[in-house]
């Protein structure tokens, strides 16, 4: 198999928690950068970690890299690359692109030479004019970086964030890619406790059930990749084989989900059907006021309301104000909230022990973090 450089683009600030995904899959010879980590593999890998990858939202398969001031240097440097070993003769191969800080800034200009390069590699080596773009997908992404241009092809189609389980959309509904860094970050493991009590559309219980039973989060949808000639299906059989074996069916999760809103609560019920672990989450029709438990040393973590809306304001702080005494009751528990709210600490009435930067879409959030007493070492957690 060919030694290939490929990029797992991720969320900001979750990028060291990809780049743990990615050494568990055995893929250790990375560079972590913000939004990417650049690791080396084989065509085998890029069926393995579209499968797999939890937080990433997207792999990309890296041509090549060089610096670029003008657009003669950019249409040079990029006919020079060896875009003939990947792309054939029918590929559809369209062009995006964006340019941070760099002085080839126009976008639409060097989508539009990037793509006349690749058109003048491939003429030379298929002997023709005209390519009719029929066949499957190889979409070229042009990155522009402080006058350092990358050139890529998108390996995996649509987002890693589609699971293909959410079919039907709640409010405001978290990524399923942030949702996973979320509890990959958190404390929690498959024998404690995790509530949701603001669950809206099921994403964050959803998520920890594919960790716990081990279910790659890829299994249930398909790639751009699973079309390219130098992709066998042998290894994506292959991929999709060892994955099904490695999930663990008989792993017993307590991961709780509630909502104030019936509809989200059905959609969520819904959602779990369609990810396969619907006996895995129990979800319920309760406001915050009401959770309860009877365990020790569990988790609670979720996504309220920002306060981003006209009006909601009010309602967000008095809700941030009643989470705090709600979750105070659970005194050896772990909390975490995510919030675009730079005032929540004030509302909730305690400092986090730790706060980690990260984006829900374009929002710039805080993850907070409250870290309760770790379980005595005499007791097992999956009986508390």
């Amino acid at each position: 198999m060919s030694k290939l450089q490929l990029i797992a683009v991720s969320v900001f600030g979750t990028e060291a928690v990809t780049a743990r995904e990615l050494k568990k899959l055995g893929y250790y010879e990375q560079k972590v950068e913000d939004g990417k980590v650049t690791f080396a593999g084989d065509e085998y890998a890029i069926c393995r970690t579209n499968i797999w990858l939890r937080t990433a939202s997207r792999v990309l398969l890296k041509i090549g890299e060089f610096k670029a001031l003008t657009f003669d240097e950019l249409f040079e440097q990029t006919k020079a690359l060896p875009w003939d070993e990947f792309i054939p003769e029918d590929a559809e191969f369209p062009v995006e692109g964006y340019s941070i800080s760099s002085k080839l800034f126009s976008v639409s200009d060097c989508q539009a030479i990037v793509k006349k390069a690749v058109v003048e590699k491939l003429k030379q080596r298929y002997n023709c004019e005209w390519f009719n773009e029929s066949g499957p997908r190889y979409k070229i992404e042009v990155a522009i970086l402080r006058d350092t241009v990358t050139l890529t092809i998108d390996t995996s189609g649509a987002g890693l964030h589609k699971r293909g389980y959410r079919k039907l959309v709640g409010g405001a509904p978290i990524k399923e890619t942030l949702a996973s860094a979320m509890i990959l970050i958190s404390h929690w493991n498959k024998d404690r406790i995790l509530i949701d009590p603001m669950c809206g559309s099921g994403t964050l219980p959803i998520e920890a059930a594919l960790i716990g039973k081990n279910i790659a989060p890829g299994l249930g949808r398909d790639f751009d990749a699973e079309k390219w000639s130098f992709v066998s299906q042998d290894l994506w059989d292959k991929a999709r084989d060892e994955a099904y074996d490695a999930i663990k069916e008989e792993t017993v999760l307590r991961i709780h989900g509630s909502d104030i809103d019936e509809e989200a609560i059905s959609i969520a019920r819904y959602h779990a059907r369609k990810a396969g672990v619907e006996d895995s989450i129990h979800f319920q029709k309760m406001p915050v006021s009401d959770i309860s438990s009877r365990y020790k040393y569990g988790i609670i973590m979720c996504n309220p309301p920002y306060g981003e809306r006209l009006g909601e304001i009010d309602y967000v702080e008095g809700l941030y104000k009643d989470m705090g005494k709600i979750f105070r009751k659970f005194d050896t528990w772990s909390y975490y909230v995510i919030t675009s709210n730079s005032d929540f600490e004030k509302f909730f009435g305690k400092k986090a022990d730790k706060k980690r930067k990260l984006y829900n879409g374009k929002l710039l959030c805080n993850y907070y973090q409250y870290f309760g007493p770790p379980p005595p070492k005499h007791i097992n957690i999956s009986g508390e």
